[in-house]
C-alpha cells in the first residue's frame, strides 16, 4: 500500500533504525536524530531574530523582551522542514508563571515538538493502515484529526511527565503553550492558556484586517468557569483588580492564576485547571499573509488590528516580531503607568517567501493605511 506524502519523510528517517521494531522507543530515537540534525542545518531557532531557510515560502521574525517582574519566563522556539517534511514549520510561544515558571515554560518548548512529532508519526502510522486514508474528500478531515489526536496525546504526556520533573517543582508554577503547525497551505493551530494567534488576510478592497484564531481561556469564560466551579474551585476578582477573573482553591487564597488552563499548577489540577490544548485549523490562501503568536504582554496593551498594522508597515520583515514587541512595550507605559511590565514576546510567521508588499500588488490588492 502506497504511503501519504506525509508519512515518507519519517518513513526515510525510521529506515536508519534498520532491523528494529517501529516501538515508542525507536520513534522518540527517530526524533531526537531530527532534532540533532535540524539544529546542526541552523532549521531551529529558540532566540530572537529570523529564519529563512533557501527554497522555503515560510518567513519568521521573533522577539521577546524582559517585563519588569524579574526573570523572563517567556520563551518560543521556531523549527523549519519540522519533521524532515520540507512543507511544514512549527512554531511555538510559552508563558510561565509563578517562581519556576521559566524552568516549565522551557520544559514544555523542548519537549512539545518532539512529543508531537511522535504522536504525529504513531498516528499516520495507524492512519496508513486505513484502506480509505487518504481519500479526496476526507483528506482534509483525515489530516486534521491525526494533528488534532497528536497534540491531545502530546500534551497530555507533557504534563504528566512535568509532574514528576525530578528537578523542576511546578506545584506552583505553570506555563501557557500557544503552537502553529503550516503543513502545505493549512494551518493546525493548538492552543493552551492565554497566549493569543492573529491572522493578517487581505481583504476585497485591500486592506489587512486580522483575525483571532485562538480563545483566550481566561477563568471567567462561561464554560470554562463551569467546569471549574463543579470541580470545586472558585473564580473570582480581588477588590484591587477588577476585571481580572483568578482561579482559586476551595478553601485558600491561592495560586490566583489568571487562566483557566495551563501546563504546570498542580496545586489547582483537581479543581478545573486543565492542560487541554483547542485544536483548531485554517486553510491558508494568498490573502492570508502572516500569522502573530504571542504572549498576553503585546495583547494587554495592543489590539489584533494594531499588532496586524505593526507588522506589515514593518520596513523590514526581519525586525516584524522586534517592532511589534517594542511597540508593545511602549503602550504599556503608556497604558498602565505604575504597573510592572509583563514579559513581551511575539512570534511572526510570514506566509510567502517574496514581500508583503509584492505579494500584495501581484494578486492586485493594495494596501491602505489610513484605516
Amino acid at each position: 500500500m502506497r504511503l501519504s506524502s506525509m508519512f515518507n519523510g519519517l518513513a526515510r528517517t525510521l529506515s536508519f533504525r534498520k532491523g528494529r521494531s517501529n516501538s515508542e522507543e525507536g520513534g522518540r530515537e527517530a526524533v531526537e536524530a531530527m532534532a540533532k540534525m535540524a539544529k546542526k542545518n541552523d532549521l531551529i531557532l529558540r532566540s530572537s531574530g529570523a529564519i529563512n531557510v533557501d527554497g522555503s515560502r515560510n518567513f519568521a521574525s521573533v522577539f521577546s523582551k524582559r517585563g519588569e517582574k524579574g526573570t523572563n519566563q517567556d520563551c518560543f522556539i521556531v523549527w523549519e522542514e519540522f519533521g524532515c517534511q520540507e512543507d511544514m514549520v512549527y512554531c511555538g510561544i510559552f508563558d510561565g508563571h509563578g517562581p519556576w515558571g521559566h524552568f516549565v515554560a522551557k520544559m514544555v518548548r523542548e519537549s512539545m515538538p518532539s512529543s508531537l512529532l511522535c504522536y504525529w508519526q504513531e498516528s499516520l502510522a495507524e492512519a496508513s493502515i486505513d484502506p480509505d486514508f487518504g481519500l479526496d474528500a476526507d483528506k482534509k478531515l483525515n489530516k486534521f484529526n491525526i494533528w488534532k489526536n497528536s497534540y491531545l496525546k502530546a500534551c497530555a504526556a507533557i504534563d504528566q511527565e512535568l509532574e514528576h520533573h525530578p528537578r523542576i517543582d511546578s506545584f506552583y508554577s505553570g506555563t501557557t503553550a500557544l503552537s502553529v503547525v503550516r503543513q502545505g497551505e493549512m494551518i493546525f493551530i493548538a492552543n493552551v492558556g492565554d497566549s493569543r494567534a492573529v491572522l493578517a488576510t487581505t481583504e476585497d478592497d485591500g486592506n489587512m484586517v486580522a483575525v483571532q484564531l485562538t480563545i483566550d481561556f481566561k477563568p471567567n469564560l462561561p464554560q470554562e468557569a463551569e467546569r471549574i466551579t463543579q470541580c470545586n474551585g472558585r473564580v473570582f476578582c480581588l477588590d484591587d483588580e477588577p476585571g481580572v477573573h483568578r482561579v482559586w482553591l476551595p478553601d485558600d487564597e491561592s495560586p490566583g492564576l489568571a487562566m483557566s488552563r495551563a501546563f504546570g499548577d498542580y496545586c489547582v489540577k483537581d479543581f478545573g485547571l486543565i492542560s487541554v490544548p483547542d485544536v483548531t485549523q485554517r486553510h491558508i490562501t494568498s490573502r492570508d499573509q502572516f500569522v502573530v503568536l504571542a504572549t498576553d504582554g503585546v495583547w494587554d496593551v495592543i489590539s489584533n488590528q494594531e499588532a496586524v498594522q505593526i507588522v506589515s508597515t514593518a520596513p523590514d520583515r526581519a525586525k516584524a516580531g522586534k517592532r511589534l514587541v517594542e511597540c508593545a512595550a511602549r503602550a504599556w507605559k503608556r497604558k498602565r503607568r505604575g504597573i510592572a511590565m509583563d514579559d513581551i514576546s511575539a512570534v511572526v510567521l510570514f506566509f510567502h517567501s517574496s514581500p508583503l508588499c509584492q505579494q500584495i500588488v501581484s494578486s492586485g490588492l493594495l494596501l491602505d493605511h489610513s484605516s
